[in-house]
């Protein structure tokens, strides 16, 4: 889907931080538990806002992350691990952190949710080897947001075919009672999906903001991008007429230190 969101000098700061604590940590057997601990900054985000689809509950954090609190189960989507390094090898020279970026928050996310569930709602890597380019210390952080939790990974269209060595169990979608979970959004009653990385842009005290969002109307709902690098599509565009077909649609963007619910139709 698009590329970079605007403001990428955002995950450069976050980079910073992750580096020089990955530099002490490697040294040590802690790196593991400072990737599950991840930054006091991250953690402190607890703004939620709850949205609802055929009838459930979720809780829309703050990250871009869903959390269904009865099933104790969390669904991110989109991660494009390893975006970086994929451009990189065609000759665009991004920072090479957005992996360390996207765990990051991912860490920070199970730390305040402690779900007994992950899935992760596809294009979990950027393209058919990305997983081949982790790193042993981020192949090890996977590793700890898996135990003692069950963990799905939805395969997407970047990664169609998931290997066997990442943990977890892989398909191609999962339904528990009403909803479906995933990649790619057929507009089907009780769906959640991922795939068009959904952002909203709007106009505020005089100037124009584009942020990531949940798009719902509910009884479907299509999750940001929760990869660093991952960009964002117009919720005007044309894609998104296809799952909702009018605008009565809810935008639930992500702020700075909390969600905004605004109509689609308010969009631009």
């Amino acid at each position: 889907m698009p590329g970079l969101v605007p403001g990428i000098h955002v995950f450069l700061c976050e980079a910073k931080t992750w580096m020089a604590g990955r530099r002490r940590a490697e040294a040590t057997p802690s790196f593991v538990r400072l990737c599950l601990a991840m930054t006091e900054s991250a953690v402190s985000i607890a703004s939620h806002s709850a949205v609802i689809v055929a009838g459930v509950d979720f809780v829309a954090d703050l990250s871009g992350a869903l959390f269904w609190e009865d099933e104790r189960l969390l669904v991110v989507s989109d991660l494009h691990l390893e975006k970086g390094s994929s451009f990189a090898m065609r000759g665009v020279l991004l920072p090479p952190y957005d992996t360390i970026a996207t765990l990051g928050r991912l860490g920070a996310v199970l730390a305040r949710h402690d779900p007994r569930m992950v899935i992760a709602l596809g294009d979990s890597f950027h393209d058919r080897d990305a997983h081949g380019r982790l790193s042993a210390p981020d192949r090890d952080t996977i590793a700890a947001f898996q135990l003692r939790r069950d963990w799905i990974w939805i395969s997407g269209n970047h990664d169609p075919a998931l290997p066997s060595d990442l943990g977890g169990v892989v398909a191609t979608e999962v339904a528990i009672g009403p909803i479906a979970f995933r990649h790619e959004p057929t507009g089907a009653s009780g769906e959640i999906a991922g795939h068009l990385h959904p952002k909203a842009r709007v106009s505020t005290r005089g100037r124009s903001m584009e942020r990531r969002c949940f798009a719902c109307d509910g009884e479907r709902a299509v999750m940001p991008a929760f990869g660093a690098f991952a960009g964002g599509l117009n919720i005007r565009d044309a894609a998104f007429a296809k799952i909702f077909q009018t605008l009565g649609f809810m935008a639930h963007v992500l702020g700075d230190n909390r969600l905004h619910s605004i109509a689609a139709s308010r969009c631009y």
